[in-house]
């Protein structure tokens, strides 16, 4: 089954984006055939700005990104990170290079089917 990541990036290179101030967030897809792909920018309202949080914005970025099962940012706060959970995203702070975190996520999930596939 695929399913979409949302990753929070400046730059389109490296997950450098903390989840609250993100202004876009990249959407890839990863496949059935354990491939993933980029699919979309998404444009976004920062929920977080000179400290301040604002619940209005928090649920507009959430429902942005409602149709991803994860998404990953440089650092996601334990409010953001409930609020992603209680929607059924789970959610990872992972400061490192999209391709490279991508294709560990892609990996990790195959093991995981492939575990129990075998049971």
């Amino acid at each position: 089954m695929s399913y979409k990541v949302a990753v929070a990036s400046s730059d389109g290179r490296v997950i450098n984006q903390h989840f609250g101030r993100s202004r876009k967030f990249l959407i890839f897809e990863i496949t059935d055939q354990s491939r993933w792909a980029f699919l979309e920018n998404r444009d976004n309202v920062p929920p977080c700005s000179s400290g301040e949080h604002s619940e209005d914005d928090m649920e507009r970025t959430i429902d942005l990104l409602s149709d991803c099962s994860i998404v990953l940012a440089s650092r996601i706060g334990p409010g953001a990170e409930q609020k992603l959970s209680l929607r059924g995203i789970k959610s990872y702070s992972v400061p490192y290079l999209i391709s490279d975190t991508l294709d560990k996520l892609v990996k990790f999930n195959k093991n995981k089917n492939n575990q129990h596939s075998v049971r």
